[in-house]
């Protein structure tokens, strides 16, 4: 990007004008010098954030932009959109928009080992028609843990960013990327005859950054960030793009998903291969994986790509920033194409995953803790250990039957890994390294907070408390109604429902909408404000319509789908306590689980009393128009996406399909446009089909893969 003359003179001129004193020239001398501070400050942040190897001190660094502001603060007519000091605005953003992204950004195949390699490039020779004895060329990159982006370029300035979303659209996150001295605000993209382009990368925080922000947290003390990625993602989103700045995040581009030049042809063959794409991106200013400190390589053949791959699962704790694989991708374009994507992946581009992070701690206890149905969970309290960038003292064991068919005792060595380097798991038991002082695991009989006797359902797996007063489900039950899949009350989270309750203001759900607004308005951290935003949130929510409340109500087996079905044939919640089962069954898709539960809650005069309360303190009990519409679920497999069916299917009539994708929160369209996210085609698809193949965001699908998206779907309701 900068021949050695050039930062020769740019430091050099750097040095003369750290020296100037502060004081204000005439305006045609400050735009003279506005124009040459600007590249000068742009060379010294790519040469700090993207290359890692600073030329002045941060001192001087410091003086350059202290009197870039002090010039435009003076002369603001002056000012120009890419100057760095307009990276971040002290504007927050009050919502993030969601963005559709030029072309899809799909996910990636996974290989373990060398033999997935060697069947990768198998599947590339056989699709690419080359003989199997050719060596193909592959380029191999770290697979980098944090968030990913997605960047636009025109006319050679950043004009969005945006998180990767579902793939198809992500959150725009404009005002964040521009915070992030890594990314280039102008591009010479246009060099290239370019005019439009988004790229593809992944927002991250370097390891010795990351402990510095924790050291500073913690000397403040404010709550520890978990790792580095979670730390990475979550500053994304921040409203305050400050934030960005302050966690130090930095961005290395990966790929270029779309190029057209001005005229709007597509611009993507006018280089030969990635990694000449990815030399492009260096020269321009991004930070990308490099080839001369090894991060990349152009591999001539398979067996080369297994040895670097592996190699870097060897060094990659060394590494200054958190990786959990290695990208190998196709190197040649054309033969990139050959190729071509599945529905899910390209096929010329699989990741190498790293082994699972693994240690071993000692297991010192067992916690058990009462879920909102009763069910109860035991937790392993460990010695603390590092994995996978985070200490882990707490680790879930599900059951009692997790428990035995580990063996598990307490004193034992046991083998930890974060799956996915996510969540936490006991992989085993070390029973070679016990020395008779373990203790079996006996699972309680009673609750431990309520002390009542627990019974296991049939066919079930967890032990639950069966009163329904017990403290902990009571606690439980108040922070899921208030919640996002309850009531949603805005604003109302689990710390202020564990902090009213300690004042001994919440006793059961109705509590809620009785509380002292003066009182909370007198509690440290809250004041008048806070308590009036509360007091409108907690209003607004008493007008929910019937089947929030069904679903809040913390009834074992009842979800979303279900709550809404039932909603939809009562005029009000009265009207359930005189249904028997067979009420319940004789709705489509309700079953037997679902019917036992909701009509044993509604025979308790426990809670009808509760229903009863609620009313009189202003909550919705009646059947609302939102009740009787078919509107989609939110939180679905098919949440917020839009489909539409053509061709015949095997397994299901059109009726039936649209209602399946209603159910999993699709909205179905009657046409083929650029609104339209997936098309699911059976046998003889017709004109529907050509005209979605010709838009680039639609995803279609076989009857098959209709259905597999639809199975993946967790079920709801259950604990």
């Amino acid at each position: 990007m900068y021949t050695n003359d050039q930062q020769r003179e740019y430091v050099e001129r750097t040095k003369e004008l750290i020296e100037l004193k502060a004081m204000l020239p005439p305006k045609e001398f400050a735009e003279e010098e506005m124009a040459e501070l600007r590249p000068l400050i742009v060379f010294h942040e790519w040469r700090y954030y993207v290359k890692d190897e600073p030329m002045i001190a941060d001192w001087e660094y410091d003086r350059l932009y202290k009197r870039l502001e002090f010039l435009e603060k003076n002369f603001p007519d002056l000012i120009i959109p890419d100057s760095p000091t307009q990276r971040v605005s002290s504007d927050l953003v009050s919502d993030l928009a969601t963005v559709p992204h030029l072309t899809p950004m799909l996910s990636l195949d996974n290989s373990y080992n060398a033999e997935d390699l060697k069947g990768f490039d198998e599947r590339i020779k056989k699709l690419t028609e080359s003989e199997a004895e050719i060596d193909l060329e592959y380029c191999a990159e770290p697979k980098f843990d944090g968030g990913t982006v997605a960047l636009v370029y025109e006319n050679d300035q950043l004009v969005r960013g945006a998180t990767r979303g579902n793939g198809a659209q992500g959150e725009e996150i404009t005002h964040n990327i521009r915070a992030m001295r890594s990314v280039p605000l102008m591009a010479a993209f246009s060099k290239y005859g370019i005019h439009k382009v988004e790229l593809r990368g992944e927002a991250l925080i370097r390891k010795d950054r990351f402990l510095k922000i924790n050291e500073q947290r913690e000397e403040l003390g404010e709550s520890l960030l978990a790792n580095p990625r979670n730390a990475a993602t979550g500053a994304l989103r921040v409203k305050n793009p400050q934030e960005v700045e302050n966690r130090s995040l930095e961005a290395f581009i990966y790929q270029v998903g779309y190029a057209v030049d001005k005229d709007g042809n597509d611009m993507m063959k006018s280089l030969a291969t990635h990694n000449e794409y990815i030399a492009m991106l260096g020269d321009l200013g991004f930070k990308t994986p490099a080839l001369d400190k090894g991060e990349r390589k152009v591999c001539k053949n398979i067996e080369e790509v297994a040895e670097f791959v592996i190699n870097w699962e060897n060094i990659r704790e060394d590494y200054e920033y958190e990786i959990d694989g290695m990208v190998v991708k196709l190197n040649n374009l054309d033969l990139q194409e050959k190729c071509g994507y599945t529905s899910h992946h390209p096929r010329w581009a699989i990741a190498f995953k790293f082994k699972a992070k693994q240690a071993t701690s000692k297991l010192i206890n067992i916690e058990y803790q009462v879920g909102k149905t009763g069910s109860v969970t035991p937790v392993a309290k460990l010695e603390p250990v590092q994995l996978a960038g985070v200490t882990v003292s707490s680790v879930s064991l599900h059951n009692e039957e997790f428990i035995k068919s580990k063996d598990l005792r307490l004193g034992d060595t046991v083998l930890v890994e974060r799956a996915g380097d996510v969540i936490p798991y006991i992989v085993k038991s070390m029973d070679e390294l016990r020395d008779g002082s373990e203790i079996p695991v006996a699972f309680p009989t009673t609750c431990p907070t309520c002390a009542t006797k627990l019974f296991k359902p049939e066919n079930e797996a967890a032990w639950r408390c069966p009163n329904y007063s017990c403290e902990a489900q009571v606690l439980q039950r108040m922070i899921f109604h208030v919640s996002k899949e309850g009531m949603d009350i805005d604003g109302f989270g689990k710390s202020y429902v564990e902090r009213f309750y300690n004042e001994g203001w919440l006793k059961t759900i109705a509590d809620i909408y009785k509380l002292d607004y003066e009182a909370i308005a007198k509690l440290d951290g809250f004041g008048e404000r806070s308590a009036s935003k509360l007091k409108k949130s907690i209003d607004k929510a008493k007008k929910n319509p019937l089947h929030r409340l069904l679903q809040s109500l913390s009834i074992h087996h009842l979800g979303k789908r279900a709550s809404r079905l039932i909603a939809h044939e009562i005029k009000d919640v009265y009207e359930i306590s005189t249904w028997g089962e067979e009420e319940f069954l004789s709705i489509k898709d309700i079953g037997p689980k679902v019917a036992a539960n909701v009509a044993g809650f509604f025979e308790d005069e426990h809670n009808m009393l509760l229903i009863k309360e609620l009313e009189a303190v202003g909550v919705n009990v009646l059947q609302l128009e939102a009740d009787k519409k078919e509107e989609p679920i939110e939180g679905g497999a098919l949440s917020g996406k839009t489909i539409l069916f053509t061709g015949k299917f095997e397994n299901l009539s059109r009726t039936e399909a649209k209602k399946l994708s209603k159910a999993a929160g699709a909205r179905v369209l009657s046409a083929v446009s650029s609104k339209l996210n997936i098309l699911v085609v059976g046998e003889k698809a017709g004109s529907k089909l050509k005209k979605a193949e010709a838009i680039e965001t639609v995803q279609i699908l076989t009857e098959k893969e209709f259905f597999a998206i639809l199975e993946s779907e967790k079920e709801e309701g259950t604990e």
